[in-house]
């Protein structure tokens, strides 16, 4: 097994200043993410959505943004599922974007609340068909006896709406948005001496301070 302890990168390729970075952390986000997709970053939509129960057990899972703007970060799922339960019970929520290829990372704190059932609508009819019936077939995060079980589902939905003109969303399906209320801008620098710049929301403003690495 490898010697995980000594695996070590220096990261050394830019830098983050108070001065360099956009007033509003939605701004900064957005020219972050474009920086992403333009330097062809792996998965650069991915993001890792930690949620609490009401138990306060934490829970963490790989989820795609599918959506941002001046208000938060939009992403979709089955509301039946853990982190739609987590949701339900606890609001407060952190998301976390890594982008490798250009060491950078970024973390949200924030509230999340479910997007009106019109975007909901509007983004499940632009997934492929199979995905909309997948949407009905599985019931995310629940115990199931066999994958035989899914595909039978999977089958039977695809039949139900063979000659459906539009499959309707399932009402246990739709879209949640993040709005942040705290959002840090992580550049690696050389020597572990990196540069952390965090937005933090202060009544209708945003103040910007940096951390110490």
């Amino acid at each position: 097994m490898h010697n995980i302890a000594a695996i070590r990168t220096n990261y050394a390729k830019q830098a983050l200043t108070e001065a360099s970075v956009a007033a509003h952390p939605m701004d900064q986000f957005s020219v972050w993410l474009e920086e992403a997709i333009q330097a062809d970053a792996s998965e650069a939509t991915a993001l890792v959505l930690s949620t609490v129960s009401a138990a306060g057990k934490p829970s963490a899972r790989v989820v795609l943004l599918k959506d941002v703007s001046s208000d938060g970060f939009i992403f979709f799922t089955n509301y039946n599922s853990r982190k739609g339960q987590d949701l339900a019970e606890n609001p407060n929520a952190a998301i976390t974007f890594f982008w490798p290829a250009l060491e950078r990372q970024v973390r949200v704190e924030g509230k999340v609340v479910k997007v009106d059932p019109q975007v909901s609508d509007a983004y499940f009819h632009s997934r492929p068909k199979g995905s909309q019936i997948g949407a009905w077939a599985s019931p995310q995060s629940q115990p199931i006896s066999s994958r035989e079980i899914l595909e039978e589902a999977d089958k039977a939905y695809i039949k139900q709406f063979a000659s459906a003109a539009e499959i309707p969303r399932p009402a246990h399906w739709g879209g949640y948005q993040l709005q942040p209320v705290r959002m840090e801008f992580w550049q690696g620098r050389p020597s572990r001496l990196h540069d952390r710049i965090v937005y933090e929301r202060q009544a209708d403003k945003w103040q910007i301070s940096r951390l110490a690495p």
